[in-house]
This record gives C-alpha cells, structure tokens and sequence, in this order.
C-alpha cells in the first residue's frame, strides 16, 4: 500500500508533518475524501470543487468557498465575513486545511456554529470579533469547533452506563469494562480541526471537548455516509436551541479509544496525568 500524499502546504514557517496517515482509525470517516484532496495539484482548488458538488451553504443560503486569507477584509471578524460572504478565510497551512476538511463533511454543523458566532457578534455589536468579551455561548462554540468530538451511544441501559462512567472520569470502566461497546455499540467521530491537527503526530495526552450523543440502535446498521449525514442533521439541530453547548462537553483522553492506540492495558488507562480523575466540587 503506498503511503499517502500530504498536501502542499507553500508556509514556509508552518510545522508540517510529511504526510498525514489517512489509514489512522479516527481518520476513517474522511479516509476517501481526505486522499481525493491531498492527491490534487492545487487544495485549495479541489476544496472548491468538493463545495460545489456537495452544495454546500452557510447559514444565510450562499455557497461555501474556501478563499485566500487576503481576500478577509481588515477589522473584520472571521465568523463574521463567512456569514456575510459565504467564503471561508484559507491561509496554506494544516489547521486551516482540516477547518475545510470539516466543512465539507459536517457542513450544517459548520453552518450552524457560524450562524451562533455570528449572532454573539451581533450581540455584543461589534464586527471585529476583538473589541469586546466573548461571552460564553461563543467560548463554547469556539472550543466546539476547534476540539470537539462526538461520542455516540445507544440510548439503552448499556449507553447510559457508559455515559455516566464517562462524566465520573471512571475511565477503567468506560474503555476496559465496557470497552467492547466501541467495536460495534459505540462510536467516536471527531470534529475540530485543532484536534484532528494534533493528532497528525498523535501523542497520549490528547484530549477532546466531548458531545455525547443517544442515538436509535437502529443508528449502528446504517452506511458510513447514512451515519455521518445523521450526525450532520442531528447536531446541526441541536445546536440552534438557545446555549445548546454550555455545560454539555466532557472530557475524553482520544487515544484511549479502543483500538485507536496500542499496549491499552490497565496500565495505560491508570495513567492519571491524561485519564485524570474527576475533580471534586
């Protein structure tokens, strides 16, 4: 099997890893996109084309372009200018490159944190983004969108065994335990683009802001694509209720996922500087 192309980042002063190994278990869901891209003479080019095929908007119904970072206005907040234009600020970098993977395979996810980033703006009555506090429905969607993966479980007795361990910290539980879930019962999607970033040189003490999501059993029989559209529609919706992110995110060492790591023994799950316990009030 050959060894995947990376992108041709042109950033000189970027930390860029040769390739990106899209054979790694937590890239699976973009494994076909993701080579599509990095196999293009031009990204930022193949991006567009993806975007076009696929339809994809913003909030306010214009399509989605990824630009030069050039082409964003002085003074003007970057959620801003994707709200108004439809186009999507892209310097030659793998952060940036990741944000538009994103797009293009959680689009009404991306376009509703851009409609909430764009209200919070509203709000506080600046277009800069830098004037005023954030205030915590945008630090929320900011750390959504930037480190947040999805953990979805059966809503039975089994899920929410499994959510509860999950929010107690009792990682032996929730990975040795109960670990069998996640070869068929249970599953992690990631979402940030920092996140996904990281683990480009992936490193044990990761860790993502985590959604926890009960889904039908039915959920688990269907087509990767069928799941990930479901994602898709079914996040996107629960973010539009008011402060939908405010207190819902729970930690989750990545690479504690069964499967995603090797030697998960007791031993690595006791390791209490990444599986740390939980805090008590």
């Amino acid at each position: 099997m050959s060894t995947p192309v990376a992108p041709h980042f042109p950033d000189a002063s970027a930390s860029l890893p040769a390739a990106i190994d899209w054979s790694q278990p937590w890239l699976k869901p973009f494994h076909a996109l993701g080579q599509r891209l990095t196999a293009a003479g031009d990204w930022r080019q193949a991006l567009n084309a993806v975007a076009q095929e696929r339809a994809i908007r913003n909030y306010l119904g214009l399509p989605i372009s990824f630009v030069a970072q050039a082409e964003l206005p002085a003074a003007t907040a970057y959620e801003a200018f994707i709200g108004s234009s439809g186009k999507v600020p892209t310097r030659d970098n793998l952060h940036d490159f990741l944000n538009a993977l994103i797009w293009l395979s959680f689009p009404a996810i991306k376009a509703r944190l851009n409609a909430l980033q764009a209200a919070e703006l509203a709000k506080a009555g600046t277009l800069s983004g830098s004037s005023k506090p954030r205030g915590a429905a945008r630090d929320a969607a900011t750390i959504f969108d930037e480190n947040a993966a999805l953990l979805l479980v059966p809503d039975n007795a089994a899920g929410h065994a499994l959510i509860g361990a999950l929010r107690q910290h009792q990682w032996q539980q929730v990975f040795i335990e109960q670990g069998h879930m996640f070869a068929r019962d249970a599953e992690v999607w990631l979402f940030g683009h920092a996140l996904l970033e990281k683990l480009v040189q992936p490193y044990k003490a990761i860790t993502a802001h985590t959604l926890v999501i009960s889904v039908p059993e039915s959920y688990f029989g269907l087509a990767d694509e069928a799941k990930s559209d479901w994602i898709d529609r079914h996040v996107a919706s629960d973010l539009a209720q008011q402060d939908a992110l405010i207190g819902r995110l729970t930690p989750l060492p990545v690479l504690g996922v069964p499967g995603w790591s090797g030697d998960q023994g007791q031993a690595f799950y006791a390791d209490a500087a990444v599986f740390r316990p939980k805090r008590s009030n």
